[in-house]
């Protein structure tokens, strides 16, 4: 198998998601300040296709909420990226899981020292298990941990991020993106 098909592999998004996705990335970046396109250089943007690379098994995600003083709140989720949207799960009784419900605006981002940085903000959605994506998220979760995160207590919630702004950030592109070998 080559290095390609066996990448495709592990990858969720199909060819419609990836453009979307660019179409998302695009805009926003046009959106962005000067500053942060003076630090996300054209060299250093990461694209969807390299997104869709570098984004496979979990990441430890930073989530952002806001409590309903307007205070706002940090806390560490396991994300996974699929179908070119972040997903994770946690407890419903977590003081996050509370923000959201109330109000889903959220930011999220994935930083992995200098290597990476993918930033993202938009909306939490609530998956439940009647919701036509669960059972593939629930079943990409289960492979992933072993167990599915429904078992882990009565009250987990699965929570999708609908972004409507995201840039990703690569300080040396070939360092993160995989190459086929030759």
């Amino acid at each position: 198998m080559s290095w390609r098909s066996a990448k495709l592999d592990k990858m969720k998004e199909t060819a419609t998601e990836v453009t979307q996705l660019q179409e998302l990335l695009d805009a926003a970046y046009e959106r962005s300040t000067e500053h942060l396109r003076n630090i996300i250089t054209g060299p250093r943007r990461l694209d969807a296709g390299e997104l869709v690379q570098v984004l496979t098994g979990m990441c430890t995600l930073n989530l952002a909420t806001v409590t309903a003083r307007g205070e706002p709140r940090i806390s560490a989720v396991d994300g996974h990226f699929l179908h070119a949207r972040l997903v994770f799960t946690t407890s419903a009784s977590a003081a996050k899981a509370r923000h959201l419900k109330k109000r889903p605006a959220a930011s999220i981002s994935y930083v992995d020292g200098e290597r990476i940085g993918v930033f993202s903000h938009g909306n939490v959605e609530f998956l439940t298990a009647d919701h036509p994506d669960f059972a593939e998220i629930e079943a990409h979760l289960t492979n992933h941990y072993g167990s599915s995160p429904s078992s882990w207590g009565d009250d987990i919630v699965y929570c999708r991020l609908q972004p409507s702004w995201m840039v990703g950030y690569a300080f040396d592109k070939s360092a993160v993106l995989e190459t086929p070998a030759r």
